[in-house]
């Protein structure tokens, strides 16, 4: 799949495309020129553009990426902290505004993907956390470091982090503060897969077709039942019972049927 060209109608602004093919949507950090550093706009737009595509049934996977092919994100677009960050009351009105974008990205229904060219530090490194998978370029760099800026990642912020990586890793991160390899991403587990810096593209797709091709129901289940198992809490009676579910659709019929007969199945997502 070639680079995407989208549209601004969804998310609001030219600085977050949003580009739907084959029941994959991709949505594009567009601004390259700051290494797609993302200002207050564009988290707003994130929350936006993800309520919209969790709502769309259609659907089958979501693709985040920046433009320009040097940069997933360089994180917060610090040029606008003066006016918005400046001190802890703003910062505290920024996070009530961005902070609904993290949970739109994370309780999308959808698989999404996160297609990593580049750089991948500070606020882009949380919203590839955010993100179900993770692929990068062997020229990948990931990190968060803010200990050079004084500020804070907030526990909110962290908490998806941490769950995802742990707290050894995130401590590293943090506290060193060095960017990371590509390949030690993969070693903590940050990233699902290296690829040549040339094949990024072609395989965040390649998974995208296969899960696109996949039971949509099954999928949206398993990402909700693996969030689910990483909260403390107990399984309640009904948590358990929803286990069962995908034995009463439409899919399931289908799918075993389907392999029964040597057939390949067509999924519907009832």
């Amino acid at each position: 799949m070639t680079a995407v060209k989208g549209t601004a109608e969804l998310s609001g602004t030219e600085d977050l495309l949003v580009h739907v093919e084959d029941r994959i949507a991709t949505v594009t950090i567009n601004r390259a020129a700051k290494h797609n550093a993302m200002n207050l706009e564009v988290f707003g737009a994130i929350g936006k553009v993800f309520t919209a595509l969790d709502a769309d049934p259609e659907l089958r996977c979501v693709v985040v990426r920046g433009a320009g092919g040097k940069a997933f994100s360089a994180g917060a677009d610090i040029s606008e902290f003066e006016s918005v960050r400046k001190d802890k009351a703003a910062a505290k009105k920024y996070a009530a505004l961005s902070g609904p974008s993290n949970d739109a990205v994370v309780k999308c229904r959808h698989p999404v993907i996160a297609l990593i060219e580049g750089l991948c530090v500070g606020g882009g490194f949380g919203l590839a956390a955010l993100c179900d998978l993770r692929i990068c370029g062997e020229s990948s760099r990931f990190g968060v470091p803010v200990k050079r800026l004084g500020l804070v990642e907030s526990m909110e912020e962290l908490e998806f982090q941490v769950k995802k990586y742990g707290a050894s890793a995130m401590l590293q991160i943090l506290l060193v503060g060095d960017l990371l390899k590509a390949d030690e991403a993969l070693h903590h587990g940050i990233v699902n897969r290296v690829v040549p810096d040339d094949q990024v593209e072609a395989a965040a797709y390649e998974w995208a077709a296969k899960i696109a091709e996949g039971a949509p129901l099954t999928a949206r289940w398993h990402k909700h039942f693996i969030y689910r198992l990483m909260e403390p809490a107990p399984l309640t009676e009904a948590e358990k019972d929803m286990g069962y579910d995908a034995f009463d659709t439409e899919d399931f019929q289908r799918g075993y049927k389907a392999f029964l007969a040597k057939e390949k199945p067509s999924f519907v997502g009832r």
